[in-house]
């Protein structure tokens, strides 16, 4: 099964997240954010990877799934010959 858009708006917002750091945080601002990633937000505090609907921290599964996060997307940006 493909990753749905859904899932690619995730990844993208919790590949924002400086997985090094569990004191830098994110706020959507939902006047003026990308709709799309609002939802991302609100899905992933639901999933129990932020600590809220509107950003704030990772919480340790996200901090977990971010990293790996990052491992794959240096992966596939990676110019492989």
């Amino acid at each position: 099964m493909p990753f749905s858009q859904d899932h690619l708006n995730e990844l993208n917002f919790l590949a924002l997240f400086n997985s090094s750091s569990s004191m830098e945080g994110i706020k959507v601002h939902q006047s003026s954010a990308d709709p799309a990633m609002v939802a991302a937000a609100q899905r992933l505090h639901k999933k129990g990877l932020i600590t809220q609907k509107d950003g704030g921290y990772l919480t340790p599964l996200g901090c977990e799934v971010t990293e790996q996060v990052q491992k794959l997307l240096a992966v596939v940006s990676s110019d492989v010959h």
